[in-house]
């Protein structure tokens, strides 16, 4: 399969990632990932279990050290974060790493004490939006609501990057969305209020709903064995990506990302093919996804 990967090298990147590798034993989890996000994207993180996702995050926040290469959060080396740069960081796990001895409010309130940004009455209205029980200890949550409480502690103080590993794995639909709107607008009324000062927020957001990041991305990084396959953004995807048979295209067709032998049909990139720009149609998120991982 042939891949394309468009870094987009930005002086204004959020998160840079360098020749970026991770080896467990014999095992590349990470091959050599090089990446630009640009300050205020909303990044779709996609591929199959195993795809190296959670690996990917956990370098960027400083939680497992490369084998090679480097990455960085707001100019920040992720090994390296400092407080000042750690108080503007958002991360929600995919297994909630939380203390379960605690009472859910005082653990709002430790986690709290950490950051300057942090408001409890944020912190409140968003349990509130997310339907977060706040009576009784964490441990005694139910799986889904000790996600909402993670993503909660991750956005109360207000973060200018928000990285989300499978955050609404648990959450039924109606939950959901009211989590997607939490990425964007707060609860509070006076938060967003006019004249108030505006900062963007860069997120990354690792999940399999793929109807729920397409509504809501500005990029898409697609994932396979461990290596960025593919990487744009998806305006970009959408309007350039085409999906056609195999009988209008030969082997010096340039362009041609991956092929379907069941269907007989290929994903073309437009841009290097411009001949077949009408040709073919568009896909939805899923649709490529399934197309790439053939």
């Amino acid at each position: 399969m042939n891949t394309l990967a468009t870094p987009h090298a930005t002086s204004d990147a959020a998160v840079s990632i360098h020749k970026l590798s991770l080896r467990y034993g014999k095992a590349n989890v990470l091959q050599d990932i090089t990446l630009q996000i640009p300050s205020g994207s909303v990044v779709g993180l996609v591929g199959r279990n195993g795809a190296g996702k959670s690996s990917l995050l956990r370098c960027l926040v400083g939680l497992t050290a490369p084998s090679s290469g480097n990455a960085a959060l707001l100019g920040c080396p992720s090994n390296d974060l400092t407080d000042p740069v750690r108080e503007r960081l958002g991360f929600v796990a995919q297994t909630p790493d939380l203390f379960e001895w605690m009472g859910v409010v005082e653990m709002l309130q430790t986690i709290g004490s950490a950051y300057p940004r942090w408001r409890e009455d944020r912190a409140l209205a968003l349990a509130s939006q997310l339907d977060l029980p706040l009576l009784g200890n964490v441990g005694k949550l139910s799986g889904g609501d000790q996600q909402k409480l993670s993503v909660v502690l991750a956005l109360a103080h207000d973060p200018d990057v928000l990285l989300l590993d499978e955050p609404v794995s648990s959450l039924d639909p109606m939950t959901r969305r009211e989590f997607m709107r939490a990425l964007f607008t707060s609860p509070l009324a006076r938060d967003n209020a006019p004249g108030q000062p505006e900062r963007e927020r860069t997120i990354i957001i690792s999940s399999h709903l793929l109807a729920d990041l397409e509504r809501v991305v500005t990029h898409v990084a697609f994932m396979r064995q461990g290596r960025i396959q593919l990487f744009d953004a998806w305006d970009a995807l959408l309007e350039h990506l085409r999906l056609l048979p195999l009988t209008q295209v030969t082997a010096h067709t340039l362009g041609v990302l991956c092929t379907n032998p069941q269907t007989q049909t290929c994903v073309l990139d437009c841009r290097l093919s411009p001949q077949h720009a009408h040709a073919g149609r568009a896909m939805a998120l899923d649709e490529l996804f399934v197309e790439l991982n053939v």
